[in-house]
């Protein structure tokens, strides 16, 4: 039988990689440096592609892979695979669902607390050796503090479940109401910003949802409030941001995504009231090899004609 060729687009995990190499013509897409060659010479052989949160399959390379019969992501976003060409070429999707939603909600309630009680700046005060000058000054409590959430999917509803434990009224924005949800719901996110205390965005990236935090909605949040992103960099208008945070018309932030990853605006850096993270929202061993468990369960159906596990459509 035909070896079937699975182009990997970026490094994502070795044990995936090591697995892929097991049971098919496994292609790095990063080795080859004369990309547009490479996609030459194998373009008949590739019919799997392995995308993530960073580097997925855009309209260039779906265009040059004649042969490519699905797209697994190594991720819960979508938004870097051209789902309308998929469609129209009849390219199968997959993604990682479910298995990341604990590590995603505990991710965003470890922002919460690192950003209201200053646990970086608090580390970095007694590392430095200036607890002997002085007690650390007061920080704020998240107990019992408003939460609104942008997307109340798997990991929102997951973070609301969290912040619920620490008596937090919960309100939400999401493209309608769910009809099942006890939280208060608002249609429009500036008057969820309004009414509450912390704002977390935990939505799909989407046309609709690029900057959906824009100036309105960091005003309405105002200079107490906090905002914290573990959806997408670009679902924050990220230079509106930055002078709220600099001007102080925001409270603080909480973020694991920028918009232009791996640059994070050097603004940022000098202010002790943002704290700033790798976009490792889930970024555990166990969530990590879960994630690679799908990617290769989904590839090995497609092949095998069985049902996919985890179909983004």
């Amino acid at each position: 039988m035909e070896a079937i060729g699975v182009l990997m687009t970026c490094p994502m995990s070795p044990y995936l990689e090591q697995e892929l190499d097991k049971r098919y013509d496994f292609f790095r897409f990063w080795n080859f440096p004369q990309k547009k060659e490479f996609l030459r010479m194998h373009s008949h052989s590739i019919r799997a592609v392995v995308g993530n949160a960073t580097i997925g399959a855009n309209a260039e390379l779906i265009d040059s892979l004649p042969k490519l019969e699905i797209v697994s992501s190594y991720s819960v976003g979508l938004d870097k695979i051209d789902l309308v060409k998929c469609k129209n070429r009849g390219i199968r999707v997959t993604y990682t669902p479910d298995v990341l939603t604990d590590d995603a909600a505990d991710l965003a309630i470890a922002l919460i607390l690192a950003t209201l009680r200053k646990i970086c700046e608090c580390d970095r005060y007694v590392r430095s050796g200036l607890w002997k000058n002085g007690d650390f000054k007061l920080t704020t409590k998240f107990s019992g503090k408003s939460v609104g959430i942008i997307g109340l999917g798997r990991i929102g509803s997951a973070i609301a479940k969290r912040a619920e434990a620490f008596g937090c009224p919960i309100s939400y924005h999401s493209r309608s109401e769910k009809p099942d949800s006890k939280y208060k719901y608002y249609p429009n996110v500036i008057d969820l910003a309004s009414n509450c205390q912390i704002l977390i965005v935990a939505c799909t990236l989407t046309d609709e949802t690029r900057h959906i935090v824009n100036r309105e909605v960091i005003a309405a949040l105002g200079p107490k409030g906090v905002l914290i992103n573990i959806g997408r960099g670009p679902h924050v208008d990220e230079s509106e941001l930055v002078s709220a945070l600099v001007e102080g018309r925001l409270g603080g932030a909480g973020l694991d995504v920028f918009e232009h990853e791996p640059e994070v605006p050097e603004q940022l850096f000098g202010l002790d009231n943002v704290v700033l993270l790798p976009h490792v929202g889930s970024g555990t061993v166990e969530t990590r090899k879960d994630m690679a468990d799908l990617v290769i369960g989904n590839l090995e159906a497609h092949f095998l004609n069985k049902p996919l596990l985890t179909p983004a459509f």
